[in-house]
């Protein structure tokens, strides 16, 4: 259980000196190091933030993002953008091979890179046509609805799944 929820008692989010992210509660005790956390991050990302200490524990909840404060907000996607780095495949160019492992030349909406596919597990559905690509490195790439890839992506796609 959170030592308070955003709605019902006042708190301050700033920055220290070093670039850390610090939670004044209403007692007005210092949370250093805190990290935001999104409960749903992929298909619901303005719904449900946490604030965490380093431990891991909860100190602020925020139903949604609309409930958070301009300024607090603008800390909070700073700090989830330096977290969060997942890619989103905008096209498959070319697969070496349709066994796996394989080595793939996509285009993302940062550029286009080549990952590696150890097995078709390695391909998740998340929710309805959006899928989750892990590549050998552990880097997670996004794919936000399959059916909207251009023809030959979606061919190269269902040759995997």
């Amino acid at each position: 259980m959170s030592n308070f929820n955003a709605h019902t008692k006042p708190h301050q989010l700033e920055r220290d000196s070093l670039g850390r992210l610090v939670l004044i509660d209403a007692a007005g005790h210092r949370h250093v190091g805190i990290h935001p956390v999104r409960a749903f991050p992929i298909t619901a990302p303005g719904a449900g933030i946490c604030l965490m200490d380093q431990s891991g524990k909860e100190l602020c909840w925020f139903e949604n993002i609309a409930a958070i404060p301009e300024f607090e907000l603008a800390l909070i996607e700073e700090e989830l953008a330096a977290r969060e780095f997942m890619p989103v495949i905008e096209k498959i160019t070319k697969v070496s091979t349709f066994a796996t492992p394989s080595i793939w030349d996509i285009e993302t909406d940062r550029g286009p890179t080549r990952i590696r596919l150890k097995g078709e597990e390695d391909i998740r559905r998340i929710a309805g046509n959006t899928l989750l690509i892990a590549d050998s490195n552990g880097l997670q790439f996004l794919i936000k609805d399959a059916t909207q890839l251009d023809k030959v992506s979606k061919k190269l796609l269902d040759r995997f799944r």
